[in-house]
């Protein structure tokens, strides 16, 4: 059984702990975040082969980097990625970014990651230069003007020429990566075959397509967003991305609490009739519409049977206990009853929910039922 990563069971890295010199920022011909990148790859190899660190340490902050080299937060941002890109950390989310070992030269990550956009200006600008026929030695247009070549936005395409002035493809003459002076050292590079058009989320609801298919059967609830995301190797939020749009081809029928989703069309099949049985719920978001309105509702009756106009209604809090809802549940059905015109709101000493109006409390009874309204309709013929 795998054993999910906690924050608590890692070592953190004391930023006070890296006994390296610190990157020159002044008299630099790459960006700063680039230059950063490389002196986090230098520090994290060499203590790595002395075992001053070890693989899957944390490493500290963005904001302990930043205030460390008196840098912004987002140029520590675009230098860990970069640092990612080379295959010398992992960023986990809510965990942090983790000290990864490299072997022969390619990332370790084990959690599938979309294909960055600055890889994938990389490879428009190797099409551009290959398609132009700029030949060694010849300049390149400014950074701004590739941006707007090849359609990505010009910090993008900035930090993609310098990582290509990494790897030795071209040089920049000048101090200022804004500026023109962008010159090809060679043609000796490999273009890859990117699909920018197939998202990381479309590959995963391939991949869930193709776990249906093999798995389960029409009525079978899909496994915990947790366990695809094992499964799958992709992360909560792309396997919950991936499901959403399989709801919305009609593969699937998410539905609230206990009942969970469910297959209801087999990925390989051609559009069928909707199941009588799964019919009768409605959407999770038509379901929730309805127990704000069920909410509002009652607060509406609690008003008509003991208060007048001018009084003033428990805090959310006391009513948060009172109805057994949570807080969030009780602000909303305020907000949206003081835009029907029933409350309004005062601060101050004597602030609080005033009640401006007196509703009336007939309301239909099967709108709180979170039905279909297709089945409902099928059900009067």
């Amino acid at each position: 059984m795998q054993v999910y990563i906690q924050k608590s069971d890692l070592q953190k890295i004391d930023i006070n702990n890296i006994n390296v010199e610190l990157p020159n920022l002044k008299d630099i011909k790459e960006s700063k975040s680039i230059v950063i990148g490389k002196w986090l790859a230098k520090w994290i190899k060499t203590d790595l082969a002395n075992g001053s660190i070890k693989v899957n340490n944390l490493l500290p902050s963005k904001a302990e980097f930043a205030y460390l080299l008196g840098v912004s937060i987002g140029t520590m941002q675009n230098a860990l990625r970069y640092l990612e890109d080379l295959g010398f950390v992992e960023s986990k989310q809510c965990i942090g970014t983790l000290v990864k070992g490299r072997k022969d030269g390619k990332n370790s990550t084990t959690m599938r990651k979309l294909t960055s956009k600055r890889e994938i200006a990389i490879e428009k600008i190797k099409k551009y230069i290959l398609k132009t026929n700029i030949m060694p030695g010849e300049n390149l247009p400014s950074s701004r003007v590739i941006a707007e070549i090849i359609d990505c936005s010009a910090n993008t395409t900035r930090i993609a020429l310098e990582t290509m002035c990494s790897t030795g493809i071209l040089t920049h003459k000048f101090k200022n990566s804004k500026e023109t002076g962008w010159i090809l050292n060679n043609r000796d590079f490999d273009i890859k075959d990117t699909n920018t058009n197939e998202t990381l989320v479309s590959k995963v609801k391939n991949d869930i397509e193709e776990y249906i298919t093999k798995n389960l059967r029409v009525g079978d609830k899909i496994p915990a967003h947790a366990t695809l995301s094992k499964e799958l190797k992709a992360s909560i939020k792309t396997i919950h991305d991936a499901l959403q749009v399989l709801v919305d081809e009609g593969i699937l029928l998410a539905r609230r609490g206990r009942y969970g989703t469910s297959v209801i069309k087999m990925p390989n099949e051609m559009a069928v009739e909707q199941r009588r049985e799964t019919s009768i719920f409605a959407a999770a978001q038509d379901t929730a519409f309805y127990y704000y309105e069920k909410t509002q509702n009652n607060i509406k009756k609690m008003i008509a049977e003991n208060y007048q106009i001018g009084q003033k209604l428990p805090s959310i809090m006391e009513l948060s206990k009172q109805m057994d809802l949570s807080p969030n549940t009780i602000r909303k059905a305020f907000h949206n009853l003081a835009k029907e015109g029933y409350l309004a709101f005062s601060r101050g000493r004597y602030g609080g929910t005033y009640i401006i109006d007196v509703p009336e409390t007939e309301e239909q009874a099967f709108k709180w039922l979170a039905v279909n309204p297709q089945y409902a309709e099928s059900c009067k013929n």
